[in-house]
């Protein structure tokens, strides 16, 4: 794992409050549909309570010695309200479950609003794997919540709720006795809530860091067979993964205690009802088929009860997921740009700029000053660990340093704000994407409003025209994730004419040409040359012939410029870049 991965920030996690004001938002927006279907659902939920009280109604009527008509239409009114009841509880789970998914379709548009227009500054310091838990694992999860459950948890405790007034609308003390579970439930639920909360929340952070180690493998994949590591990463996962396992294995116990102690609540309240009820039909204050109406409304609650114990596993999950999804909603906005002035010119002026990553870190730059004028081409080199990406990265305020600024054009990036940085500096890094959708589609990223022909010329200035007219459908053609699968260089020469779409007064070009092989890197070269033609150019040389093509070398080691000026005359100061020369130089034609 690099220094970056050790140190990288995890995001917030909203506390609970704040969780259910988010939530309440959502209901708030959401108009009438919310409220609409909790009032169907409780006038389902009490069209049940409707044969309890006829049956026990039935029992009086049979041992005053009634005729079979009262048992017929008691018999009839039972059938007719589990009807109607069934309708109304089936109609209200819909609507709970239509309105849960638009509050959380908003949600989760607020959330990806929230990731996608994050600081590029603050985005790099995220933990890749708490970031893609997030967008992926907590919305699954809640999702998953509302869909499967969240309808049914509204129903369990609307049932819950009238169940409990109709047990008291017969007799008071037959209330008062089925209360006398509650002091159990309460203790069962405050004895459970603040133990699992914090187990629950530990769940998801582990398995957002068993998604971070998972990511950082896959991601160097390369780098890990290279250097034979497999063991030490897959040791990770291990590690990481049992961690999450554990957890899981913790929650179910204490769900399984907390059964028991409800199951114990069960038993002493049906207890009381029909003890309580054997003396008042002893005493002639209510009929024996009063006691079996409340003995059944109090039987009823099990049903319920349980469901909502054996899903409050997946309830407090979702509810950890949430807080997680409302920490993300609640980041605060970019800030607007400090400074109304537009830069003069196209110049690069970085000064005096120091940044670690991470507290005890060595410097990955040290006091860098450099200066490029407007349409100059500056190429950086130097080893691995040089500190070239990192520059590049703060150029174009991907990272902010921990010292010294960024000028451009004479203005500072802090002051220009990410939206407007945007339209001046455009990034072409090594790990290009290609984006699900058309050719076109993907190009008009760079500007959607470009024409059909406008996309074409810019395929034609990084020369990839001619393989995007042989694809089957030519701009048309489906590509990414499900579509036609383009090769390094061809996903290359997307980002280079997207470049060219944008058209940007300053080029920042990251090892733009790495993942292409020595064929299609000379070709991407030539490409990248056309791409950044008139235009100030940053170049992270990954090959020592775009140094060449330079107006400026730059060559750094450690952390700091060490070395400047035109190809020719580095080479014959006999310096450092001399050395880096003749040694690539010497090496076999690439």
């Amino acid at each position: 794992m690099s220094a970056t991965d050790e140190h990288a920030d995890l995001l917030p996690t909203a506390s609970a409050r704040r969780t259910w004001a988010v939530l309440g938002d959502g209901v708030r927006r959401s108009g009438w549909g919310t409220p609409l279907s909790l009032v169907v659902v409780l006038i389902g939920s009490g069209v049940g309570l409707i044969a309890p009280w006829v049956l026990g109604t039935m029992v009086d009527d049979i041992t005053d010695g009634a005729g079979l008509d009262p048992v017929l239409r008691a018999a009839g009114i039972i059938a007719a309200a589990a009807v109607v009841g069934g309708l109304l509880t089936g109609l209200g789970g819909w609507l709970v479950s239509r309105s849960g998914e638009r509050i959380l379709a908003r949600l989760r548009e607020r959330v990806m609003d929230r990731v996608l227009h994050m600081p590029a500054a603050r985005l790099e310091r995220v933990r890749v794997g708490d970031l893609l838990s997030r967008v992926g694992d907590d919305v699954a999860v809640v999702t998953a919540g509302i869909a499967r459950n969240g309808s049914d948890v509204v129903v369990a405790m609307a049932t819950v709720l009238l169940t409990a007034v109709g047990m008291t609308a017969l007799d008071w003390r037959l209330g008062l006795a089925g209360l006398c579970a509650l002091p159990v439930y309460v203790w069962a639920v405050r004895w459970y809530l603040p133990i699992s909360g914090p187990y629950y929340a530990r769940e998801r952070v582990a398995m957002g860091e068993r998604s971070h180690a998972m990511m950082g493998a896959l991601r160097g994949r390369a780098a890990v067979r290279a250097y034979r590591v497999e063991a030490e990463h897959e040791g990770r996962v291990a590690e990481r993964s049992r961690a999450a396992m554990d957890i899981t294995v913790s929650v179910f116990r204490l769900l399984t205690r907390f059964g028991s102690r409800l199951n114990g609540a069960e038993c002493l309240g049906l207890t009381m009802v029909l003890v309580t009820g054997f003396w008042l039909v002893r005493g002639d204050l209510v009929t024996v088929g009063a006691v079996t109406a409340a003995a059944l409304y109090f039987h009823r609650l099990f049903g319920p009860m349980m469901f909502l114990v054996m899903n409050f596993n997946e309830v407090q999950s979702a509810g950890a997921s949430l807080a997680r999804l409302a920490g993300v909603v609640d980041l605060p906005e970019a800030p607007g740009p400090r400074d109304a002035r537009e830069p003069q010119d196209a110049s690069v002026r970085v000064k005096a700029v120091a940044h670690r990553y991470g507290p005890g870190a060595p410097p990955a730059l040290d006091g860098v000053s450099l200066e490029i004028a407007p349409g100059e081409r500056v190429a950086l080199v130097g080893a691995s660990g040089a500190g070239k990406t990192t520059l590049a990265a703060i150029v174009t305020g991907l990272r902010v340093p921990d010292e010294g600024e960024v000028h451009l054009g004479g203005v500072p990036l802090a002051d220009l704000g990410e939206s407007r940085l945007r339209g001046h500096v455009y990034l072409v890094s090594q790990e290009t994407h290609v984006f699900a959708g058309t050719l076109l589609e993907d190009l008009r990223l760079a500007r959607p409003e470009a024409t059909e022909a406008e996309a074409e010329a810019a395929l034609a200035r990084v020369d990839a025209l001619t393989w995007v007219r042989a694809l089957p459908e030519g701009l048309r053609t489906v590509v990414g994730e499900g579509g036609h699968a383009l090769t390094a260089e061809q996903s290359q020469h997307l980002a280079l004419a997207r470049l060219v779409l944008a058209d940007p007064p300053v080029a920042v070009l990251d090892e733009a040409t790495a993942e292409a092989g020595s064929a299609g890197a000379r070709r991407l070269e030539r490409a990248s040359l056309a791409a950044t033609e008139g235009r100030t150019t940053l170049v992270v040389a990954h090959r020592l012939t775009q140094a060449r093509a330079a107006d400026r070398v730059v060559v750094m080691d450690h952390g700091r410029i060490v070395e400047q000026g035109p190809h020719e005359a580095l080479v014959a100061a006999g310096g450092r870049y001399a050395d880096l020369w003749r040694g690539w130089r010497g090496a076999p034609n690439p």
